[in-house]
């Protein structure tokens, strides 16, 4: 096949064969509307996905941040006062925010009052100690039905739960 007759196979000719009939302005904004709607469709998709991803992320990290913070308590009778004093190298999470970790075990109960965090039902979180990542938005709250809180990755019931605070 020649050169010549390949073009002529991918263009639309019109009525003569020497003219070579191109798209119109209506075919190009068609296309460019389908491809619109395709990637409106498709960026929210892939960002919750990626959102989905760095949740897991938290999870697994404040699983493990759990088991070395259980070990030194293990070890030497009582919770650590700082992440870097269990000898777990400094971790950030998914977001690029280090860890958020309060030691609550032999506190009065005044001081847990006022370091714990809060479920729905005003009760503290945790007795031992809190751990949690603030989140895609970088906020906080000590109550987690609160806006802030609601995208925190939180330690729950002494490590029964890990995951989101809008679903717990």
């Amino acid at each position: 096949m020649r050169y010549i007759n390949l073009i002529n196979t991918y263009l639309i000719r019109g009525q003569s064969k020497n003219r070579v009939r191109g798209m119109t302005l209506i075919e190009l904004l068609i296309v460019v509307a389908i491809i619109g709607t395709l990637g409106g469709i498709a960026v929210p998709t892939y960002q919750s996905r990626v959102d989905e991803g760095k949740v897991s992320t938290a999870i697994a990290d404040i699983k493990l941040i759990e088991a070395w913070v259980t070990r030194f308590y293990a070890e030497r009778g009582r919770p650590p006062d700082t992440l870097a004093e269990t000898g777990l190298p400094a971790k950030l999470d998914p977001w690029g925010r280090p860890y958020s970790y309060t030691r609550l075990a032999g506190l009065t109960k005044a001081q847990q009052d006022a370091a714990c965090r809060w479920d729905k039902n005003e009760k503290p979180l945790n007795a031992d100690f809190d751990l949690f990542s603030v989140g895609k938005d970088g906020a906080s709250m000590p109550k987690i039905t609160l806006g802030p809180s609601f995208d925190d990755v939180i330690r729950a019931n002494g490590g029964a739960y890990v995951g989101l605070a809008c679903e717990y």
